[in-house]
């Protein structure tokens, strides 16, 4: 039964009005100056008070020495009451308060759930709801509902459509006590209906409870399932006693395709995961005549056999197909993997639904009997739409017999990959798809013919020239006829690369079979084993040696099978002449960046324009020799993973590989079809792959990975040294809640935040709220039309080289050592930039001193400037990330610069000065400067210096004024306008055909002398643009990693 938990008793004692109790029994209490209350003990003969209540604590006690009863709300009950825990803990649970409703202690006062004066239909429906009623209640079902979500069970379309309840023990507690008239009547009833047993105990008690109906909804039988593993008695299953009627899920046999399955939460497994037309058996030897005269009358055509993939589930399996198929039915075994059956399997593949609906197409085909002459069959009581039974004109061909059903049946792997037989069919209605009526094959003269089905014979026996081994499972079989004897290999596998041929052998015939080791290259081993399985199988020795040849034979042919390297081709998609032109439009359209993000907004992604774009360009970086990387970075449900499935629908999906998790080593494997190369590897939280984390960075920096394990040679069977080899380059894709993340993941990857600001959370519920209208459903329809756009794009561009003309001229932040890294992202997004624009570049050709030709295409400045945009929101800092009083000081700093920039004519980066020069302009403390002249260091605003003379900094401002409107900024990058007028470079134009300008300053210069450099006589580019640097900075201390 189930029982209750200490915080619900806790609860209960806590909420009950303690007081109020025990006046309802007809205590009088009174206050007393210690603030408790007092009165007369009912529990003896109290002349003076000698009951304390505690109201505060929910306690009472007796001071007298001859009684001395003490306890809380339940205990008073009980003993007052006489009851039981449990009925106590019932009567302040019940919402009508009943237990502060002083009654006769042999009055139930929990109001029944059942009519006494009902007649039986109506009192086992009445027990169905009570028991549901049971499940839903917060605390009662709580065991109940636990142990359904653990099988993956119990959704709340499941309980409403199927009544599932659950029987706690609390029915007799609001019955009639046996002793009054009422209540020994209504437990006769209930014991004759089996919901009582003689002991007077529920027959259900502690199970989940699942009614079976028929199609008027009344309850025809009842099936429990035990919530608690640890059963004494070691049953597990109930059934009303008596035989088995109904069937459940009456409503399946309105389709031409029927799932059944061995028992009840399997048959539930299937219809909770979308596969509405399942039903089931009672267990092994459960399918009735009743349920096998509904599949007849409703014209089932196909039944797949869901049943357990163990001994016994096989054996009923094979049972029920030979009744099916004599009726005329197709049936088809759904085939689990060994020892699970559809509940174990559906929770241990995700997504549940589709895994199932693989399996159903993949069901092996057993055959299609001839219907027998139909005799009339009664009309089932639980069928929905019982059709007539077929007529007797149906088929007059004897139904098969036992032995080839059962022939057929073992043959059922290899049976539905055999010419001539049917195929697996995709299911309809999640199950199958629709089959031809009989009156398809029905000719015009009337008479109905047949095509022998291969489950209306004994399979042919194998031509002895080619005998072939087919494997099911983790054995491989040898099926012969004449009689029909099936041997089965086992450690097949191990025998490859060496001369010996050491199997386990098995024979079987009908019931009888012999099993040994044998070395088929051995004729001592074969003449033992002939010997011995004659004497055990009653076969004669010339045939066992016949069949051991061909055996031999056989194995041979399936080793040279097993010993050929697996090898895989990655699909090719074909696009039509109407594809390719429309994903041409798009990729030359002169807006292409703001296509994107209108594409986005159409496929019903709203704001986020910055990572959209990022996320798609760093997508496409694949095609690079050095992709993009992205982390995308929230709290939880700020919608990270809704942004990584964003991009990715945008990708074609050959293109993308996405695990929810990886281990250590997984990732060093995945060869094949998994290859990684100008792929996505997409990882839903970083948290899952953390234990790849070391192959993930080595995959990003190296674009491969290599690892050297030792394995056994195939062909010598000796221990070799392997090495597994994976090619690169790869974009990865993680998204995280973490706060703090891995140092050198940051330095790898572009981090992306989620808006989570109060806008974009509207935002969000409005486009929520527009889905839910008829443009939100319009929009929802054209979103595939998109993304088939977009897809159809990305296959069509090439992984060209990317040439950038103004490379010498870009600038960079070059005062931390992590600008490193930070600059190869950069200058990978204005070539991912470029690279997009594929088709609005022309194509160059160069070649190198070896005469190879390279095909390439040029950055312009619109691709940098975009880049420019980009990096700013990417890498850059907010000033609104500093305090007021610091972004003061900053102020001041400029306007220190700016006057000196115009009274020394210099630039800015020209400006030096010390604490002291800073603190006499702005008049700050000493100590409040260095506080916020620290933070603008740390921030990266300022740049300290060693001063000349060895001991105190100078300080240079690297910030160049941006970033005042709160947004992010990122100082140092080149002003593309700037460039552009100097150059005057046309708008319109690439500005690749301009002239070449010269070399830009350095990072580091030497080291200065009183503050300044001294200018130098520099070479002039041929555009009059002087190559020298401003100045030569002072040089910095040495970094202990001088390589980006």
């Amino acid at each position: 039964m189930a029982r209750f938990n200490d915080d619900e008793i806790d609860a209960l004692k806590r909420t009950t009005d303690l007081a109020a109790l025990i006046r309802s029994r007809g205590v009088e209490l009174h206050g007393s100056t210690s603030g408790n209350l007092v009165g007369r003990c009912p529990f003896h003969d109290d002349e003076k008070p000698s009951l304390v209540v505690t109201p505060g604590k929910g306690l009472w006690r007796c001071m007298s020495p001859s009684c001395g009863a003490t306890g809380n709300a339940i205990q008073f009950l009980m003993k007052k009451d006489g009851l039981s825990f449990r009925h106590a803990v019932e009567l302040l649970r019940a919402p009508s308060a009943a237990a502060f409703t002083a009654t006769p202690k042999t009055v139930r006062v929990l109001p029944p759930p059942v009519a006494l004066d009902a007649d039986d239909k109506t009192l086992l429906r009445q027990v169905v709801d009570y028991y549901a009623e049971r499940l839903r209640d917060e605390a009662a079902g709580a065991a109940a509902r636990r142990y359904l979500a653990g099988r993956g069970l119990g959704s709340a379309d499941a309980l409403a459509a199927h009544k599932l309840g659950f029987a706690d023990r609390t029915l007799g507690l609001r019955l009639p006590l046996k002793n009054r008239a009422a209540g020994a009547e209504i437990r006769t009833r209930l014991e004759r209906l089996g919901i009582y047993r003689e002991s007077g105990h529920e027959h259900f008690n502690g199970c989940v409870v699942v009614p079976i109906l028929d199609a008027g909804g009344d309850v025809v039988g009842l099936y429990g399932r035990k919530i608690v593993e640890r059963q004494s008695t070691g049953v597990y299953h109930l059934y009303l006693p008596g035989p088995h009627r109904g069937l459940w899920n009456p409503a399946a046999l309105q389709s031409r395709e029927v799932i059944l399955c061995e028992a009840l939460l399997d048959a539930l497994t299937f219809w909770e995961n979308g596969h509405r037309n399942v039903t089931a058996a009672y267990g092994v030897e459960g399918f009735t005549e009743e349920m096998e005269n509904a599949f007849v009358a409703a014209r089932v055509a196909v039944v797949y056999l869901a049943f357990d993939r163990d001994e016994g589930g096989e054996i009923g399996a094979e049972k029920v197909a030979a009744r099916l198929m004599a009726r005329g039915i197709e049936c088809r075994r759904v085939l689990f993997p060994h020892g699970q059956d559809a509940n174990d399997y559906a929770r241990k593949t995700q997504p549940a639904g589709k895994a199932l609906g693989v399996l159903l197409n993949a069901a092996a085909w057993l055959g299609k009997g001839r219907a027998l002459p139909a005799v009339a069959a009664q009309k089932p009581e639980v069928s929905a739409d019982a059709s007539p039974s077929p007529s007797s004109a149906a088929s007059s061909a004897p139904a098969p017999s036992s032995l080839a059903a059962k022939a057929a049946f073992r043959s059922a792997p290899e049976a539905s990959a055999a010419p001539g037989n049917p195929p697996p069919v995709p299911p309809a209605d999640g199950v199958a798809a629709k089959e031809k009526t009989s009156a398809d094959n029905v000719p015009a003269s009337g008479s109905p013919t047949s095509t022998p089905s291969p489950a209306s014979t004994i399979p042919p026996t194998p031509s002895p020239a080619s005998p072939s081994l087919v494997q099911r499972g983790e054995h491989w079989f040898l099926d012969l006829a004449d009689p029909v004897r099936e041997y089965r290999v086992g450690g097949l596998e191990k025998t490859l690369g060496g001369d010996a041929l050491k199997i386990a052998l098995r024979l079987r015939v009908g019931d009888r079979f012999h099993l040994d080791g044998i070395d088929l290259a051995r004729d001592a081993e074969r003449r033992r084993f002939v010997e011995r399985a004659a004497e055990e199988t009653g076969l004669h020795v010339d045939l066992l040696r016949r069949d051991l040849a061909r055996l031999l034979f056989a194995a041979e042919a399936a080793q040279a099978e097993l010993a050929k390297p697996a090898t895989s081709t990655a699909p090719t998609i074909n696009l039509t002449a109407a594809e390719r032109a429309a994903a041409l439009d798009l990729l030359r359209a002169p807006d292409l960046l703001a296509r994107i993000l209108r594409d986005f907004d159409a496929c019903g992604v709203v704001g986020e324009e910055t990572n959209k774009l990022v996320g798609y360009l760093a997508a496409v970086s694949r095609k690079l020799a050095n992709p993009l990387a992205i982390i995308v970075q929230s709290t939880s449900a700020a919608g990270k993973s809704a942004l990584m499935e964003a991009v990715l629908a945008f990708v074609p999906p050959e293109e993308r590989v996405k695990y929810s998790a990886l281990t250590g080593q997984a990732l060093y494997y995945l060869g094949g079809d998994s290859n990684l190369k100008h792929k996505i590897l997409a990882i839903v939280e970083e948290e899952g792959a953390e234990k790849a984390s070391y192959a993930l960075k080595l995959l990003q920096s190296e674009g491969e990975l290599s690892i050297a394990s030792t394995g056994k040679d195939p062909h010598t069977g000796r221990m070799v040294t392997q090495e597994y080899r994976v090619e690169g380059p790869v974009m990865i894709f993680l998204t995280t809640t973490a706060v703090d993340i891995d140092e050198e993941l940051l330095n790898r990857c572009l981090i992306l935040t989620v808006d989570e600001g109060r806008e974009q959370t509207a935002a969000i519920h409005r486009l929520q709220r527009e889905r839910e209208t008829l443009a939100g459903l319009l929009r929802t329809e054209a979103r595939a039309a998109v993304l088939a756009l977009h897809r159809n794009a990305q296959r069509l561009l090439r992984p060209l080289r990317v040439v950038n003309p103004f490379a010498e001229r870009l600038t960079f932040q070059d005062d931390r050592t992590r600008s490193r890294r930070d600059h190869t992202k950069y200058l990978a997004l204005i070539r991912v930039i470029t690279l997009l624009h594929q088709y609005q570049r022309p194509v160059k050709t160069a070649t190198d001193d070896h005469g190879n030709a390279v095909e390439y295409i040029e950055v312009t400045l619109d691709d940098i400037a975009a880049a420019n945009r980009l990096a700013h929101d990417v890498l850059g800092r907010c000033l609104d990330e500093m305090p007021p009083q610091t972004r003061r000081l900053l102020a001041h700093l400029e306007k220190l610069v700016a006057t000196r920039c115009e009274t020394g004519k210099c630039e800015r980066c020209d400006v030096l000065f010390t604490r002291r020069e800073l603190r006499e302009a702005c008049g700050w403390g000493d100590t409040q400067l260095k506080t916020h002249l620290g933070r603008l260091v740390e921030l990266e605003y300022v740049l300290a210096h060693r001063a000349d003379h060895g001991t105190g900094h100078v300080y240079e401002l690297v910030y160049d004024g941006g970033g005042k409107d709160g947004k992010r900024h990122l100082p140092g990058l080149l002003d593309v306008e700037k460039l552009r007028a100097v150059h005057n470079y046309d708008a319109e134009r690439s500005g690749v055909n301009g002239q070449r300008s010269g070399v830009g300053r350095p990072p580091v210069g030497g080291r200065s002398g009183a503050g300044r450099g001294e200018k130098t006589d520099a070479p002039t580019s041929e555009n009059g643009v002087s190559d020298e640097p401003i100045r030569q900075k002072p040089q910095e201390p040495p970094a202990a990693d001088a390589a980006a």
